[in-house]
């Protein structure tokens, strides 16, 4: 593996990664993978094998996209995001081939989608997301499961379409509701496993130890801004 004028990056020989693509020091692109041209990869992120990755998809820091993932134009990853083996991170709300006049659509004829996968979440293997979504952070999708709407940080989501079923620890590890609440009255939640402790906020779980306040604070997260990308033919839906 090398990385021809791409100085601490690996790529395989077989990988095809655009001259135009940005790929972070200490970053891995693996066999038969695709890096299309306008990507933004982060430092330390490892595309396994067999993975697509469209035009102007930006990815954080310490991603990692497993082996046969497909992830569309208009999707950005923050920091530290898992994607499973064979996810699709679809961008057309309503695809069609063809418009209603039988003519075939070009890239003029449809809208991209956005998706948002916030810091430290994950996606399980197999898993569907359709776009105009956001996943919260540290939130987990389970495997197979199909998410049609926004899912708040920390939640676990199941099934098809997707819905939530508990909370996760920033560790993974599901969480336990606590016997007391916090001084606002608010339900707490524990990890047995780490320690950490959170209460329900507007958009999930946050963190009640301050000094763990990275685990939920976006102020810390790569490439905030979301990509703006120009329409084009290749959609996946």
């Amino acid at each position: 593996m090398t990385g021809a004028n791409r100085p601490g990056v690996r790529i395989a020989d077989t990988a095809i990664v655009h001259p135009d693509a940005e790929l972070g020091e200490g970053s891995q692109v693996w066999h038969h993978s695709q890096v299309r041209e306008g990507v933004r990869m982060g430092r330390g992120c490892i595309v396994g094998k067999d993975v697509y990755v469209d035009s102007d998809v930006v990815l954080g820091d310490q991603c990692k996209v497993q082996n046969g993932a497909q992830l569309f134009h208009g999707a950005q990853l923050e920091d530290g995001v898992f994607i499973g083996p064979g996810v699709i991170l679809t961008n057309d709300r309503v695809p069609r081939a063809i418009n209603a006049d039988g003519s075939l659509k070009s890239a003029d004829d449809w809208v991209v989608g956005r998706t948002l996968i916030r810091r430290g979440a994950s996606i399980g293997a197999g898993a569907t997301i359709v776009t105009d979504v956001t996943i919260g952070r540290f939130a987990m999708v389970a495997a197979g499961a199909v998410v049609t709407a926004d899912v708040a940080d920390h939640a676990l989501v199941v099934g098809v379409p997707a819905r939530a079923v508990g909370w996760v620890c920033a560790c993974g590890e599901r969480l336990r509701e606590a016997g007391e609440a916090d001084e606002a009255g608010a339900a707490r939640w524990n990890c047995a496993v780490c320690g950490r402790a959170y209460a329900l906020a507007g958009h999930g779980l946050v963190a009640i130890d301050p000094n763990d306040a990275r685990a939920t604070d976006d102020r810390h997260d790569s490439h905030d801004a979301r990509p703006q990308p120009s329409a084009h033919q290749e959609n996946g839906s």
